[in-house]
C-alpha cells in the first residue's frame, strides 16, 4: 500500500511537470505568433508607407513586451517548480531504491501532508475573515437607504409638516377667536356695570342742577373714552387688514410661482419623452 501511494505521488509530480512543459510551451507559441505578426507588419508598412501602419505596430509591441515578461515570471517560476519536484522525485526514488523503511516514507508523506493541511487551514481562515468583511459591507450597504426610500421619506416629511403647518393655524386662529371674545365680554360687563352704575344714579343726578351737570360731565368722559377704545380698536384692524393684505399678496405670487412650475415641469417631462424617443430611434 506504501508503494502504491509512493507510484501515485511520483505520478502526480510528473503531471505538474508536464503541465508547466505544456504552459511554456504554449507561451512559445504565442512569442512566436506575435514575432510573425510583427515581421509581417514590418513588411506592409515597408510596402504601404508608416503612417499607416504606426498605430497596429505600437500595441503588437506592447503585448511583445508584456509575453516576454510573463514568459520570464513563467520560466523562473517553472524552474523553481521544476528543481524542487525533481529533489522531491530524486529523494523518494533515493529511498526506495535503498530499501529505505516504509515507516520513515509514510512519515515524511504524513509531514508533507499535515503542511498542506495548514496551508489550506490558513487560506480557509482568510477566505473566511474576507468573507465576513464582505458580508459586513452588504449589511452596511443593506442599511443605507435607497434612493427610492429616500424619496419616500422625504414625501412623507413633507406631509407632516404640511399637517403640522395646518395644525399649526388652526390652534393660532382658535386662539385669536378666544382672545377677541375675551375682550367682547371684558367690554360687554364694564358696559353693563356702567348702565347699571347710571341706572342707579339716575334719579339723584337729575333732581338738582349740580347733579344734572355732573351727570352729563361722566357721560361727556365715558364717550370720550369709548371713542378712544374705538380708536385702538380700529388702529388694530387697520393693522391687521395691513397684514391680510400682505398674505394676499403672496399668496397670489405663490400660486403664479406654482404655475409657472407646472408649465416647466410639464415642458422638461415632454422634452424628456421626446429624447427618449429619439434615442430609441436613434439605436434601433
Amino acid at each position: 500500500m506504501q508503494e502504491g501511494s509512493s507510484e501515485q505521488e511520483f505520478n502526480s509530480i510528473r503531471a505538474s511537470i508536464a503541465i508547466l512543459n505544456s504552459n511554456l510551451d504554449q507561451q512559445n507559441q504565442r512569442k512566436i505568433s506575435v514575432l510573425n505578426e510583427l515581421q509581417n507588419l514590418q513588411e506592409k508598412i515597408r510596402k504601404e508607407g508608416a503612417e499607416s501602419k504606426v498605430k497596429k505596430f505600437v500595441p503588437l509591441l506592447e503585448n511583445l513586451k508584456l509575453l516576454e515578461r510573463q514568459e520570464s515570471e513563467i520560466r523562473c517560476d517553472f524552474d523553481a517548480k521544476r528543481s524542487s519536484l525533481e529533489a522531491e522525485v530524486s529523494d523518494l526514488e533515493e529511498k526506495i531504491a535503498a530499501g529505505s523503511d516504509s515507516k520513515m516514507l509514510s512519515r515524511g508523506l504524513d509531514g508533507s501532508l499535515n503542511e498542506s493541511l495548514l496551508k489550506l487551514n490558513i487560506a480557509k481562515r482568510e477566505l473566511a475573515a474576507r468573507l465576513r468583511a464582505i458580508v459586513s459591507i452588504k449589511r452596511q450597504l443593506d442599511d443605507a437607504p435607497s434612493q427610492s426610500e429616500l424619496i419616500q421619506y422625504e414625501r412623507r416629511l413633507s406631509e407632516l409638516n404640511a399637517h403640522i403647518q395646518e395644525k399649526l393655524q388652526q390652534t393660532r386662529k382658535f386662539y385669536a377667536t378666544y382672545n377677541a371674545l375675551l375682550e367682547i365680554k371684558e367690554l360687554m360687563l364694564k358696559e353693563t356695570s356702567l348702565l347699571n352704575s347710571i341706572n342707579s344714579q339716575f334719579q339723584e343726578a337729575i333732581a338738582s342742577t349740580t347733579g344734572r351737570m355732573k351727570l352729563i360731565e361722566s357721560m361727556q368722559g365715558i364717550v370720550k373714552g369709548s371713542q378712544q377704545k374705538l380708536g385702538k380698536v380700529q388702529l388694530g384692524l387697520q393693522e391687521e387688514q395691513k397684514v391680510c393684505d400682505a398674505l394676499k399678496e403672496r399668496y397670489t405670487a405663490a400660486m403664479a410661482e406654482q404655475r409657472r412650475c407646472y408649465s416647466l415641469l410639464k415642458a422638461f417631462q415632454e422634452e424628456c419623452a421626446r429624447n427618449e424617443k429619439l434615442q430609441t430611434q436613434t439605436s434601433s
